[in-house]
């Protein structure tokens, strides 16, 4: 009971409005303690899905499992068949998953969305991302209240503030049996490796990591308002391209920078592309990047689309 009411207050916390809440339920550890969580919480006001992307031979029996849990917990189930392009498989099965479950939930008029998300993911994500350099936006954690990639629809995390250790006891006190997914525990994936790790440096503070992210989330949203400032203030069209008067502090003409690029090659550059175009630039050497090419004018910078050699 004392779990539950936890969990009621943290979504009370993310979703005042409330309503009916779609669940992401992969049958793991994580989302099973959703599950428990919200049937509790939210009696008859949950709904659940289970995305299987065919990657694996025992998805199907997988999703079948979370809808046995599903119909003892009287909480409705639906499983959600997708195709995953190929190519960058794990960015193509997100963007699948995410549309599956916006396409659900708006056919069953649910109100939000809610993941398992939760603080050992975010400390994870951040060392891992530290460990490759990333800027800001990179090591900025997830957010607690969101909405669904290009949609409307709330996206909502709970379980930030809830440990894996946790939740895995909730879902062995109900007597589920969770999906086990062995890429959780397979040395080629840098998480895997990671995981390992954190649980034997027992010095690492994992709640404070994960505050570390959600603060960084912070920075990255004031990054992005100064950005679009910048934007409306310095950046002027013109028939043959963009020109861009830098007047902001490097980290926010980054980012004016990589949306130059994309909106007039329309394709998002790398960070260490755009990083090296604005040297380049400050040092009034002219640049290309993608399909075009960047000079250094008296007062500001311009963009346009390199011409087309001939034949």
């Amino acid at each position: 009971m004392q779990l539950s009411e936890r969990f009621a207050a943290d979504l009370r916390a993310l979703w005042p409005d409330g309503g009916r809440l779609g669940l992401a339920v992969s049958g793991g550890p994580d989302s099973l303690a959703l599950l428990v969580l919200a049937a509790a919480a939210l009696p008859g006001r949950v709904s659940a899905a289970t995305v299987d992307h065919g990657l694996r031979a025992e998805s199907a029996a997988e999703a079948a499992h979370v809808a046995a849990i599903c119909g003892d917990l009287d909480v409705p189930h639906e499983t959600l068949a997708v195709a995953v392009e190929p190519g960058n498989v794990q960015s193509a099965a997100r963007a699948a998953r995410y549309a599956a479950l916006e396409q659900w939930a708006v056919r069953h008029e649910l109100a939000a969305l809610a993941t398992a998300h939760h603080a050992d993911d975010q400390a994870e994500t951040l060392l891992l991302r530290l460990n490759r350099a990333s800027g800001v936006a990179g090591l900025a954690g997830v957010r607690a209240r969101g909405t669904v990639p290009g949609t409307r629809l709330p996206l909502l995390r709970p379980l930030l503030g809830w440990r894996r250790a946790e939740l895995a006891d909730i879902v062995a006190a109900a007597g589920l049996d969770p999906v086990d997914d062995p890429s959780n525990r397979d040395d080629r994936f840098d998480r895997a490796r990671l995981r390992k790790a954190l649980a034997q440096a027992d010095w690492l503070d994992v709640p404070a990591l994960a505050q570390s992210a959600a603060h960084l989330a912070d920075a990255d949203a004031a990054l992005e308002w100064a950005a679009a400032r910048e934007w409306a203030e310095q950046v002027e069209r013109g028939a043959m391209g963009i020109t861009y008067r830098p007047q902001a502090p490097r980290a926010v003409a980054l980012r004016v920078l990589a949306r130059i690029v994309t909106e007039l090659d329309g394709e998002a550059p790398r960070g260490s592309a755009v990083a090296r175009l604005f040297d380049t630039l400050l040092a009034r050497q002219p640049a290309s990047i993608g399909g075009l090419v960047a000079r250094a004018l008296p007062g500001g910078w311009s963009f346009a689309r390199a011409p087309k050699r001939r034949a």
